[in-house]
């Protein structure tokens, strides 16, 4: 397969393909013109690599798990750890956005939103007023 058809078959961009070769995910072969050689263990791999990036995982994270895919004598509490440190980050990112909603819904609802130039929001955005 080419990286058009790769990238059609994988749903992923042919740039992000690239990419991932650069940092040595997916290792193509070689034509003899020098395009590259796109296997099936390779669409299996950029495939996986996309689910794992749609949930959120880190290029690091998605590493390790496709080390751990292919290892037969992996341990399923390591594959778990990966996971379970994956969604402790995305707790805390949800934590952090109720916190920034609760603030601006606070702040919004404190602005008078008139004609006048004080402005609750641009005050709490001040370093001055700190």
């Amino acid at each position: 397969m080419n990286i058009g058809e790769i990238a059609t078959r994988s749903g992923l961009p042919a740039k992000t393909i690239r990419y991932y070769e650069e940092i040595g995910l997916i290792k193509p072969l070689r034509d003899t013109n020098g395009y590259r050689a796109f296997r099936q263990q390779d669409l299996h791999k950029l495939t996986f690599m996309g689910r794992a990036r749609a949930l959120g995982f880190s290029i690091e994270d998605c590493r390790n798990l496709l080390a751990l895919y292919e290892d037969q004598n992996r341990s399923s509490a390591d594959v778990k750890s990966i996971a379970r440190d994956h969604l402790t980050k995305i707790e805390q990112k949800i934590a952090d956005l109720v916190d920034m909603q609760s603030t601006l819904t606070h702040l919004i609802g404190a602005c008078a939103g008139d004609n006048r130039p004080n402005c609750p929001i641009l005050n709490s955005l001040d370093v001055h007023s700190l």
